[in-house]
């Protein structure tokens, strides 16, 4: 059974604004952490929140996981040198 993904507002944004071959490598990222978000395409990230983090190339995406409801929200996407800034 796999979670369902639900988008922050500027992530949504920010996968608009990239390219279609980029665009179709977040989707399949974002495919893989649906089926297994604990998979080995993932880390859990330090501080509060139990953030986690998966990479695509240069970019990052940022989501924690809602267990009970089978949800996985994603709060940040961005290149890696600018996405963990304010978390």
């Amino acid at each position: 059974m796999t979670y369902e993904i639900r988008l922050a507002h500027d992530a949504a944004a920010y996968l608009q604004r990239v390219d279609r071959r980029t665009f179709e490598r977040f989707q399949e990222r974002l495919e893989q952490i649906a089926t297994d978000p604990y998979g080995p395409h993932t880390k859990s990230l330090a501080g509060p929140g139990k953030r986690r983090a998966a990479r695509v190339g240069g970019w990052r995406i940022i989501f924690t996981v809602e267990t009970t409801a089978r949800v996985i929200y994603v709060s940040d996407v961005g290149p890696r040198g600018q996405v963990y800034r304010g978390l």
